[in-house]
């Protein structure tokens, strides 16, 4: 009889998703050292900080993630290559530019955790694409699922803004097309891929999909925290896409059925 692969074995995952957790509690690098306490801050800081040098490009990552759908649509036999290959490179552009800042107080600061996932996120779906393992026809999808489009909307849009203090509501038409922080932003872009990664299930790479499932609810549940500040509950806001796709698509990564597709 012959043995599972490792990518079908329950004990497998689970020591995946404790990597992951370990690499997610990495500590930060700051240039000046700084209480652990006041981690979650440090991190806003990072976040705060270095995406402002590239705010301007952000309607190029809407437009592309438009045009890479709209090729699944078109010819969805390239289309599933071509979604999985975009977002490995999104994901290293973002280890590349929102994982790290010069901030006032701290110096050059690092976050060491989000640095790594998203280096190999953006490898493992890199390979996924090399390998043609996501195939997506959104016609063979079930309704149900696409209740949950707004919340990949609400994503792709980021309807905020912040006076440097604090993150506020800014329901601007054009952010649609031009939000800086979507593309630049894991916890923003992972909901949209995610929602892709649903509509294709089970089409999809099952590994690829328990990594990103379970990377995106380590986050969903860290900022949580936002919603305790008056200052930060409208990002909290902003990240439940995060939270509820995540949560969605770990269930459904534990139930993909064996042979969907070659591992």
């Amino acid at each position: 009889m012959a043995r599972k692969p490792l990518t079908q074995r329950k004990w497998f995952y689970i020591l995946v998703y404790f990597l992951l957790s370990v690499i997610a509690f990495l500590p930060l690098y700051t240039e000046h050292p700084y209480d652990p306490r006041d981690t979650q801050q440090v991190i806003l800081e990072i976040l705060r900080w270095a995406a402002l040098p590239y705010a301007a490009w952000g309607w190029v990552f809407h437009v592309l993630t438009l045009a890479v759908v709209g090729l699944a649509v078109w010819k969805p036999q390239v289309g599933g290559r071509a979604i999985a290959a975009y977002f490995g490179l999104n994901y290293l552009v973002i280890a590349a530019v929102q994982t790290h800042a010069e901030i006032p107080i701290y110096g050059l600061a690092v976050h060491t955790g989000a640095l790594v996932a998203d280096l190999l996120l953006g490898l493992l779906w890199l390979w996924v694409a090399w390998k043609d393992r996501l195939q997506i026809s959104f016609r063979d999808a079930p309704r149900w699922r696409w209740v949950l489009f707004p919340l990949a909307l609400l994503a792709f849009w980021t309807p905020v803004a912040s006076d440097g203090t604090r993150f506020v509501p800014n329901f601007a038409p054009l952010l649609l097309l031009t939000s800086p922080d979507y593309g630049l932003a894991y916890c923003l872009l992972t909901p949209v891929f995610l929602f892709l990664l649903i509509l294709a299930y089970p089409r999809v790479n099952r590994l690829a999909l328990h990594v990103t499932a379970f990377n995106g609810l380590l986050y969903g549940l860290f900022n949580l925290s936002l919603w305790s500040n008056p200052d930060t509950l409208w990002m909290g806001v902003m990240h439940l896409p995060l939270l509820v796709l995540s949560i969605v698509a770990v269930v459904m990564a534990w139930r993909m059925p064996e042979g969907a597709l070659p591992e």
